[in-house]
């Protein structure tokens, strides 16, 4: 389906795929339960920080989230040849604070990893400079680094007998994961820009004999001028980017990756792909769904057990990120009030780290015992859940949940249809 997507747009009918970017358990159940229910493949993407040799920040390395994902799509019936896995901003950004050589070699670490667990759908980016280097790197030293890295995953997937892996070059700005200041417009990626990223990872993967790897890049990411802060969310403004769009009408073969495309309204993602921006991350916007709906039904509980306090599970929350600060302490900024209300309620959603620490899982699961396994009242659902009621195939806890995350879901489901 990847490599057919800039056909789609030649033909003048594109069609886009979401790619969920996300290691929560619940959230991967709901993409793999919707999945289940069309006939659309699934794109379900990790990024370096969330996975990685060393485990990154969900303890998973490739492999492991690999039969995560393979696991919960077997308890929803989900056939994993409908499953795309993608590994995103693959190169040293998690260890750009050690000298290059080192940063890269744990890099094509990494990449072989992922290449060998089943991950198909490869981002190459090596634009973060390491200690010593400039911030952001110029297109030839990333060319250069990306293809180095493109060579360790063509040479993984031979070794391990896989389908050659399909590859993403390039990176938006500002950096992934929203901005932590409130934006009012963000530039879109220039035309010139985009062309010479594109030219110059060309010379360079042939200038080290990699053409058939070239071959296989589906997908320039550049920014479209889409961004989220902790508060404000960045509207999608085709006319700022027209120019950019028409990039690709001189690269038959690629589309764009648009990542932060969280929070944008249906008609906003629509546009994104009728405009080549035919790839969709979204990652955030999903777990502001899933702790929206736990709040709600810590609420719910508090109303409906005398020994279940309404504020619990947010309490326990705010407790473990107090005590643990390194997941959002330099992302959010101002007085102690300012700081309570962006721990839990940010567009950024860095509580979205601590979900599946032990502390976390065990105040759910005392909030879900709280609850019980029946339909709550309706009228505490319309009080405290409306915005998931709609979607949900029954009043129950589980089935609330399952429901918010995929309001999010059909936004972009809708938005990638032809």
């Amino acid at each position: 389906m990847l490599t057919a997507l800039a056909a789609t747009r030649r033909l003048g009918a594109p069609l886009g795929i979401p790619s969920i970017c996300t290691a929560h358990e619940t959230v991967l159940a709901a993409t793999l339960a919707r999945a289940k229910r069309t006939s659309v493949p699934v794109l379900i993407e990790a990024t370096c920080n969330q996975v990685n040799q060393f485990g990154g920040y969900t303890g998973l390395p490739p492999a492991d989230f690999v039969a995560l994902v393979r696991r919960l799509a077997a308890s929803e019936g989900l056939d994993e040849t409908r499953i795309i896995l993608g590994g995103d901003h693959l190169g040293p950004n998690p260890w750009k604070k050690l000298a290059a050589d080192e940063a890269m070699d744990r890099a094509s670490a990494m990449v072989d990893a992922y290449v060998r667990a089943g991950f198909a759908k490869i981002h190459l980016d090596a634009s973060m400079g390491c200690a010593g280097e400039p911030a952001a790197l110029d297109d030839a030293t990333t060319a250069g680094r990306a293809a180095r890295l493109a060579a360790v995953a063509e040479r993984a997937a031979h070794e391990a007998g896989l389908a050659a892996p399909v590859y993403v070059i390039g990176t938006e700005v500002p950096v992934p994961g929203g901005a932590d200041h409130v934006l009012d417009r963000v530039a879109p990626t220039t035309a010139a820009a985009a062309r010479q990223t594109i030219s110059v990872h060309r010379d360079v993967f042939h200038g080290q004999r990699l053409e058939a790897a070239f071959d296989r890049v589906i997908a320039l990411v550049v920014q479209p001028g889409v961004e989220f802060g902790n508060a404000n969310v960045v509207a999608y403004r085709p006319e700022d980017a027209r120019d950019l769009s028409h990039v690709l009408d001189g690269e038959p073969s690629f589309v764009f990756e648009a990542h932060s495309t969280d929070y944008q309204t249906s008609a906003a993602l629509k546009a994104l792909v009728r405009d080549g921006y035919q790839i969709l991350k979204v990652g955030p916007a999903v777990t502001f769904a899933l702790r929206e709906a736990l709040y709600g039904l810590s609420y719910i509980a508090g109303e409906i057990s005398a020994d279940y306090p309404a504020s619990a599970l947010q309490a326990e929350m705010d407790r473990l990120m107090l005590a643990e600060p390194g997941d959002w302490q330099g992302h959010y900024h101002g007085d102690a009030r300012s700081l309570h209300v962006l721990r839990h309620y940010s567009y950024s959603d860095r509580i979205r780290y601590y979900w599946q620490r032990p502390e976390a899982v065990a105040a759910v699961a005392r909030m879900m015992a709280a609850l019980g396994a029946a339909p709550l009242p309706a009228t505490l659902v319309s009080q405290f859940l409306p915005q998931a009621q709609p979607f949900a195939k029954s009043l129950c806890a589980a089935d609330l949940i399952v429901a918010a995350v995929d309001r999010v879901l059909a936004d972009y489901a809708e938005a990638c249809r032809p």
